[in-house]
């Protein structure tokens, strides 16, 4: 009697031929990507909230801090740029961190219009303080660390997709997947 589903068994059972979702399917809650992203953002920023306390940070404050101890001093553009923000929401979030006294907010000599931000000697050695955060988070994901750097490979390779995506495509090619052999697999936001 032959063993059946090893790899390279000439005789293994061929595993069925699953479905494709109704075009209907598409529209539920349960199919959209967008929705999976969306609900596990909100439940990082639940963890982030409880992991970040003691700081005394807020998650996009923690975004603001990660960028300026990677990169220093930097320009308000160019650390809007690093975190997709516009100058009317990081504007806020500098000013509290200011007044937190953790950033120095300074204008250029050189152009009068640019705002540099320092951190403080405070907002320096708050960094040591900040090591555990990344673990900690980590580890309320339940995943291992390579399953971690897979995910976030694969959030950059759509993220960057999304960025240089054709919006101005007519509605027939937006509505197929271009890479689906099945031409009723309809990407959108929704999950194949």
């Amino acid at each position: 009697m032959a063993r059946q589903g090893y790899p390279g068994d000439m005789t293994a059972t061929p595993l069925p031929h699953i479905e494709a979702p109704a075009a209907e399917d598409y529209l539920r809650l349960d199919r959209q990507i967008c929705f999976s992203l969306h609900a596990a953002s909100r439940a990082f920023n639940g963890v982030y909230r409880v992991v970040l306390k003691d700081l005394g940070l807020t998650y996009p404050q923690y975004l603001v801090m990660l960028v300026l101890w990677e990169q220093g001093e930097l320009p308000v553009k160019q650390l809007g740029e690093h975190l997709r923000l516009d100058s009317g929401t990081l504007s806020p979030l500098l000013k509290r961190l200011e007044a937190a006294g953790l950033v120095r907010r300074e204008r250029s000599t050189h152009d009068e219009r640019s705002v540099h931000i320092h951190l403080t000697d405070e907002g320096t050695a708050l960094r040591e303080r900040a090591l555990l955060v990344p673990r900690r988070i980590g580890a309320a994901t339940g995943l291992k660390l390579d399953e971690i750097e897979e995910l976030r490979t694969r959030l950059d390779r759509l993220t960057s997709a999304l960025d240089s995506a054709d919006l101005d495509l007519d509605s027939e090619d937006v509505d197929r997947n271009p890479d689906a052999e099945d031409p009723e697999e309809a990407p959108g936001c929704a999950r194949p």
